[in-house]
């Protein structure tokens, strides 16, 4: 009966609280309770006095092997009946020898704990680690610090452990503080314990006990625990506000632990608040409601060790389970004195010993396994755990100021330079060479004995990136200093956030500044990847950094968020120019298009730059900054027409050159004659569209043919007006194959490939195609000849001389054929849902079906790209050849091309233009001038370039998807001129 009403007494102190305070959530998960009074009742009903007080006592020892050690643990779990044990350190198998050892003879399951703050690597050799939680707290995304929490857990029972003594909940807002420092998640009240709930949920929701330390708060003190009682000298509502906080909010929690530090906080008690019943009974219990394990601090620590009794004492203060007493005997029997003076009761005893065995019922210990020893190491080292640990040090990555826009860099712009401080080049490759992989970048190793030659190699440089990998950086002060007034500097610091308090000028001059918090090769390649616009940052300093940044400073940098200028500063109505959303959204309505992009640029500057809708009209994938577009005809302009006009700047051909004298194919043909221009101007007599691809259809399988003007049962799909497409039809095999091999290397869809050589097939059709007279005819066909004329200039392949000439140097790195080589296809907006020619969706193919039967790769089509890299090589064009600090064109080849217009339409070189005479079949507003050049896409894109006002537009659409054979929605509704009309409208000088 007194069993039972202890039982019950018990359960409400654990159960009924949760009226009042949170329930420790490790208990709530207990089931069958009745099946745990009942363990309860057995393993209580099998001890003596002196073995329930054991239970309350951790022993700490070291994990060694040797037979005095063996001896040793047995003395504690067969004397005194230890209920836990601590393992100090060393290696792991010998901690897991230990633990099975300990756990086989006990005569009651032990509690193994571990103080593994950082991971299991804090303690063990060659186990995992994590970073520091001065690094953790610069994270925003707490969901990542549930995952750490979750993975120490799954570690921690991988090697028998089922209590961890983690996580600090101090508050770091003592610069001076000698024990707690890099061990605390920042200075801030609020983000430690929202960091710390965090942390708890995943080591608890996965089955380990959480711990959180040094009740009432260690934070704010400038003496170390472990040498002597440190104090707490402010009142209640200090406490309350800051120390306190973090306890309160990993209680409301569901925490299972505290550990109560050596501390005396004279607002709360008098004493060491380990040893105060005013600390932990009236504080930690009845004000904060805490009803789960109060824990000591190790009692083997200078700041308690001179108090007479101290495990005895701390018990009588409210503690449940006393840790690491200097000597164990004496320790026990002290408290068995305290019993017979009446200072504690048997029922104090036994209430405590009820809780403890609670808890290591619902931390599975009443159903122990032993721990596997063999493949532990295999298992504790997962890609998971690699995967999260990358998680972790990116999303710590902060970016504290950014003031020359150097994040992410103008790769346009030459003449930047790294500068490694560090002990060799070795630590500093990782980074450099990322850099390098996009970005030609000088590279310059710091030298003590050579600063003067390293500042004269400096001095012409447009840019300086400095990285710090490090800590001894005062010899580079006064030159990093000077550099950084000099010229636009980021400092990059590989190293723990403290090293740059040591050069404070330096940090004042910087132009940027970002901690990495660690050289770890990923972080440094994350790092590289932020100057190169392919990486996220929002990481926010978790403490001061004294006179130079507050707690919570940091900046944003995403990738897919636009940067854009005010409108007015460029002479531009920002309310007028706000109605091209309204426009963009109805397009969506009116199925013109599932998303779309568009850029408007005014004087070089970024004025209007929004994404719309999705990559489908379900709405999965919203359009994003550097979402890729199926340029189609953008193609000819932006990659035919910039090759040919480097090779003409270059004197390789003339305009009125014939084509036949570098494509030997023509002579002796009817097309013999035509010219450069002639094509340029879509004047040379060729056809406008021709369906090549019918050369890879075996023409027998289509029934009634591949195409007829009314609909059968063989011919369903309607392609367009009075054109309807055989619906089953097999490939020839002679061209195509539905596997990749060495003679079927080019890939046209998912399952679809062709023979190499199937693009000189097309190249002999087009010129065996009849030429009908030489008026102006539009025709990719044109293109598609100078294409195959630059590759025979060029001595290489199109796309391999335009990345190598003008995208790779230019810094576009969005921009290329053949995406799904470079890129997720995820990245990439379907252009159609279902093709009739290739069946399935193309998305990373290109539409067009000539280009894609050329390989990916052809003059007419093929390019894909972003609108911010489209605008950047219109811009050179209008800047006259000019990006960055580079020129890649003459400007008399510019200023020839963009605006030379043929006689017979409003074509001009390559580039399309208004048409002023007929302004309703113009691709322009009315508004544009007549120097406006440009062209656009049967996809749904365009750029124009106005000269006379210094704007760009670009406008990048899958109007073909789901069906390039719906309605022309784009053109019907005047999408594209209706924003160019805004545009206009909105210009105020």
């Amino acid at each position: 009966m007194k069993k039972r009403i202890l039982w019950c007494i018990l359960c409400a102190c654990l159960v009924s609280t949760s009226l009042f305070a949170q329930e420790p959530a490790l208990l709530s998960r207990v089931h069958d309770t009745e099946a745990c009074r009942k363990w309860v009742d057995g393993q209580m009903e099998k001890m003596t006095l002196k073995q329930k007080v054991g239970q309350l006592f951790i022993y700490t020892l070291q994990p060694v092997t040797n037979q005095y050690s063996k001896n040793v643990l047995r003395k504690m779990v067969d004397d005194y009946g230890v209920g836990g044990l601590l393992f100090t350190g060393g290696e792991l198998r010998k901690q897991v020898q230990m633990t099975n050892y300990a756990q086989v003879h006990a005569l009651v399951p032990l509690m193994v704990t571990f103080d593994g703050e950082w991971g299991l690597g804090m303690r063990l050799k060659d186990t995992p680690s994590f970073p520091y939680n001065r690094v953790l707290g610069c994270i925003q995304n707490d969901s990542l610090l549930y995952e750490y929490g979750k993975e120490v857990a799954r570690q921690c029972r991988l090697i028998g452990v089922q209590i961890n003594f983690a996580p600090v909940a101090d508050v770091d807002n003592n610069p001076n503080n000698p024990v707690i420092n890099f061990r605390s998640f920042g200075s801030g009240p609020k983000r430690v314990a929202e960091k710390v709930a965090a942390y708890v949920k995943g080591l608890e929701d996965n089955g380990v006990m959480a711990v959180c330390k040094h009740f009432p708060g260690h934070g704010d003190t400038e003496i170390d625990s472990h040498n002597a009682l440190p104090e707490l000298n402010f009142d209640r509502a200090r406490l309350d506000s800051i120390e306190l906080y973090p306890f309160k909010k990993a209680i409301e929690t569901g925490i299972g632990g505290v550990m109560v530090g050596h501390l005396h906080a004279p607002s709360l008690g008098e004493g060491p608040a380990s040893i105060s019943q005013e600390v932990i009974m009236h504080t930690l219990i009845d004000e904060l409601r805490f009803h789960g394990l109060v824990v000591t601090d190790a009692l083997e620590m200078k700041g308690i060790a001179g108090h007479d009794d101290v495990c005895a004492r701390a018990l009588i203060a409210g503690n449940d389970v006393v840790l690491s007493p200097r000597n164990l005997k004496k320790e026990i029997d002290g408290v068995m004195s305290a019993l017979k003076k009446g200072r504690l009761s048997e029922a104090d005893i036994d209430r405590k010993c009820r809780k403890v065995l609670s808890f290591k019922y619902a931390l599975g210990l009443s159903s122990w396994k032993k721990v596997e020893e063999e493949g532990l190491a295999e298992k504790l080292v997962t890609p998971e755990l690699l995967s999260l640990q990358q998680e972790l040090s990116k999303a710590a990555v902060t970016v504290l100021k950014d003031s020359s826009s150097l994040v992410p860099l103008d790769l346009s712009v030459s003449g930047t330079v790294l500068l490694s401080v560090s002990p060799s080049l070795s630590e500093a490759y990782p980074f450099c060479h990322q850099l390098k992989q996009t970005f030609p970048v000088g590279w310059l190793h710091a030298n003590v004995d050579s600063l003067d030659a390293v500042e004269a190699r400096l001095r012409p440089t447009q840019r300086v990136l400095v990285a710090l990998h490090t800590d001894k950086v005062e010899p580079y002060a006064a030159l990093l200093e000077k550099l950084a007034k000099d010229k636009p500097l980021a400092l990059i610091c590989f190293g723990d956030m403290k090293m740059l308090e040591k050069i404070p000028e330096v940090v004042r001059h910087a132009s940027t500044v970002i901690l990495a918090h660690s050289d770890e090769k990923f972080v440094q390649r994350h790092v590289a990847d932020l100057f190169l616009d392919n990486a996220y940052a929002d990481g926010r300093l978790s403490i001061p950094l004294s006179g130079l940044f507050k707690a919570g400073d940091g900046l944003t940098v995403d990738p897919e968020a636009p940067r854009q200028y005010s409108p007015e500063d460029v002479g531009m109505n920002a309310s007028i120019l706000s109605q091209i959303d309204s426009i963009a959204e109805e397009g969506i309505r009116l199925k013109a298009y599932p998303g779309c992009h568009v850029m408007i640029l005014r004087e070089g500057l970024p004025v209007y730059n929004k994404c719309f809708g999705s990559y489908t009209y379900e709405g999965k994938e919203p359009v994003k900054e550097n979402s890729l577009y199926d340029l189609a005809s953008l193609t000819k302009v932006t990659a035919t027409l910039l090759a040919v006009m480097k090779l003409y700047d270059e004197g390789k051909f003339g305009l009125t050159d014939r084509v036949a004298d570098y494509l030997p194919i023509l002579k002796k043909t009817d097309k013999s004659r035509i010219t450069v221009q002639d094509l340029l101007f879509h004047e040379s007599g060729l056809p406008a569209y021709w369906p090549f691809y019918e050369e890879a259809v075996d023409m027998k399988s289509c029934k009634g043919g591949l195409f007829r003007k009314k609909p059968d049962k063989n011919h369903t799909l309607k392609l367009a007006e009075n054109v309807y497409a055989c619906n089953d039809f097999r490939y020839n095999p002679e061209w195509v194959s539905h596997v990749p091999s060495a003679e079927y290397p080019l890939q046209v869809a998912d399952s679809l490939f062709l023979r190499s050589d199937f693009s000189k097939n097309i190249v002999e059709q087009i010129v065996k195609l009849p030429l009908k007279g030489k008026s102006y005819r539009y025709s990719c066909l044109n293109f598609m000849l100078l294409k195959e004329m630059v590759e025979k200039i060029a001595g290489m392949p199109m796309d391999v001389y335009l990345d190598s000439v003008f995208y790779a140097p230019m810094g576009l790195r969005h921009t290329t054929f053949l995406p799904l080589r470079k890129f997720p296809k995820e990245q990439i907006v379907p252009s159609v849902e279902t093709d009739f020619l290739r069946g399935g969706r193309l998305q990373g193919f290109v539409q067009d079906e000539a280009a894609a039967f050329m390989g990916g790769v052809s003059g007419n089509a093929g390019l894909f790209s972003t609108t911010q890299d489209v605008a950047r090589i219109a811009q050179m064009w209008l800047d006259k050849g000019i990006c960055g600090d580079r020129r890649y064109l003459s400007r008399a080849t510019c200023e020839l091309f963009t605006t030379l217009k043929s006689r017979d339409s409003r074509r001009g070189l390559g580039f399309d233009k208004p048409d002023a005479e007929h302004t309703d079949n113009s691709p322009c507003s009315p508004e544009a001038p007549a120097s406006v050049f440009g062209h656009t896409g049967f996809t749904g894109t365009c750029v124009w370039i106005d000269p006379d006002n210094e704007l760009i537009f670009v406008f990048l659409s899958n109007r073909t998807y789901p069906s390039v054979y719906e309605p022309n929605n784009l053109v019907r509704y005047n999408i594209r001129t209706r924003m160019q009309q805004v545009m206009y409208q909105s210009i105020l000088y």
